[in-house]
């Protein structure tokens, strides 16, 4: 996910509002996270049938095989079914295995953000930049008619001083 955090801010998949709050698309993250894992999954499903294409008694027959084999690492599911017998299928399992989880970890971590309505920590400093300006304003307002009222003061006390 940092990989993508980082692909999002150099390729601008974000918008700054006005208090300088980064709101992310988190529409793009989750497509763009799909498709990596994607190209994960087929690409090092490819690398373990070749290399356990050549095992004999590998359980691994064709690419459907490997495939499914990269699903069920990526989701820590692993029935078992099929497993690579190849030091080369086993180093892939264990990189689908990683990245995998984290993809997928990711992408439930915004879905339950999203979906379950979990605090958004830049909606809340919205609203308090913008209750704090309104909080200045009044307090601007509140000075300027303090500092009328001392000048009126200040007025009343100069002429009751000069007509005694």
């Amino acid at each position: 996910m940092i990989i993508i955090k980082h692909a999002m801010e150099k390729s601008n998949f974000y918008r700054i509002d006005d208090y300088g709050v980064k709101n992310y698309n988190y529409g793009i993250i989750t497509v763009l996270s799909f498709v990596i894992f994607a190209v994960i999954n087929i690409s090092l499903g490819y690398i373990t049938y070749i290399a356990e294409l050549e095992a004999t008694n590998s359980p691994v027959k064709n690419y459907a095989d490997a495939f499914w084999l990269m699903l069920m690492s990526s989701s820590t599911i692993g029935f078992g079914d099929v497993y690579p017998v190849t030091l080369t299928g086993r180093i892939m399992v264990f990189i689908m295995f990683i990245l995998g989880v984290g993809i997928l970890g990711s992408v439930g971590a915004i879905f339950a953000t999203k979906v379950f309505g979990f605090t958004d920590t830049n909606i809340k400093n919205r609203e308090l930049r913008r209750q704090n300006e309104e909080i200045l304003k009044q307090n601007d307002k509140i000075y300027k008619k303090l500092t009328e009222l001392e000048n009126k003061l200040n007025a009343s006390d100069d002429s009751n001083k000069v007509s005694t």
